[in-house]
């Protein structure tokens, strides 16, 4: 077993069946079959259960891709590391959407201009689906609200948001969910962080949301609490972005709840130097202590991650 043939069955799985594998790959189909089964003959194990032209995963086969996705990335950076450790190539960054928007242009641009040879793919979405993604590899790294698993990855504190209920101007006081009239959230998909603080609120106080309307954007949502459609927890930033924000009542959540701690993460053992660089821009530009951040013994800023600090 060796790199070539876990980069081969990578790519049948990412790309769902051997002609497409065959396709990126840039290979015949024949030899990317064959080049399967000969890894299943090499493992004495089947790789994937076929049902006629569709192929999926077995139990051996997931156990595998996790392995074949640390060796391959260990490898890469291997490379990166020995023969240039400059940052260059693609970067494909995940955040939420409040983050794209509001955080990320001042340091992105920075970012982009001090390393040219980079090249941002930004994707957006919630924790759940940008925590996969990173453990898959289809992203290097991801900046998410926490809690985030420890085990699978490694991460920095980045951002504090602070957090506030937004409703229809007028609205008496919100203290408990019992003062949200109507019992109606606004928020994203299930997944999205900030919409698991606001339900874990309300069953705090043992009550339920009546409804939960969802909604793919923050100026949607901001425009549905104005019309007196529901509440909605949102980083208080994000008003800042919103040109009807006088429309709007703004609600403090008790101390405790009240922020929430944005963490860079990137696969565990899979700091490129494109992270790497990208951490030190965004520490640059964020409000965090100072104790986040390490000198190492060549003078430039290292990275410190969250259990390298709890260990010191």
């Amino acid at each position: 077993m060796d790199l070539a043939d876990l980069h081969i069955f990578r790519s049948v799985v990412q790309a769902g069946g051997i002609t497409r594998a065959a396709e990126k790959l840039n290979r015949v189909q024949s030899n990317v079959t064959t080049r399967v089964r000969q890894l299943e003959t090499e493992l004495g194990v089947e790789l994937f259960v076929r049902e006629g032209k569709r192929m999926h995963l077995s139990s051996a086969g997931r156990l595998l891709l996790d392995y074949a996705d640390r060796l391959l990335d260990l490898a890469e950076e291997a490379r990166e590391a020995v023969h240039d450790a400059r940052p260059r190539g693609l970067l494909r960054l995940g955040t939420g959407e409040s983050t794209a928007a509001v955080r990320l242009p001042v340091p992105m641009n920075e970012y982009l201009r001090r390393f040219p040879e980079v090249t941002l793919e930004l994707r957006t979405g919630n924790t759940q689906s940008l925590s996969t993604h990173v453990l898959t590899g289809e992203l290097d790294a991801a900046l998410v609200p926490e809690p985030v698993a420890e085990a699978p990855f490694e991460k920095v504190a980045i951002y504090a948001e602070a957090m506030v209920i937004v409703a229809g101007a007028g609205h008496p006081p919100i203290k408990s969910p019992r003062d949200a009239r109507p019992q109606t959230v606004l928020a994203f998909e299930s997944g999205c962080a900030y919409r698991q603080r606001l339900e874990d609120w309300f069953a705090r106080h043992g009550e339920m949301p009546d409804r939960i309307i969802e909604i793919t954007s923050y100026h949607a949502i901001l425009g549905c609490a104005v019309a007196g459609m529901g509440i909605a927890l949102v980083p208080r930033l994000v008003l800042s972005t919103f040109p009807d924000a006088k429309l709007l009542s703004v609600h403090s959540l008790p101390p405790g709840l009240d922020r929430i701690q944005t963490v860079l993460i990137w696969r565990k053992g899979t700091l490129s130097p494109k992270v790497r660089a990208l951490s030190e821009v965004l520490l640059e530009h964020a409000e965090v202590p100072k104790a986040r951040r390490a000198t190492g013994k060549n003078g430039r800023t290292a990275l410190v991650s969250r259990n390298d600090r709890a260990r010191a």
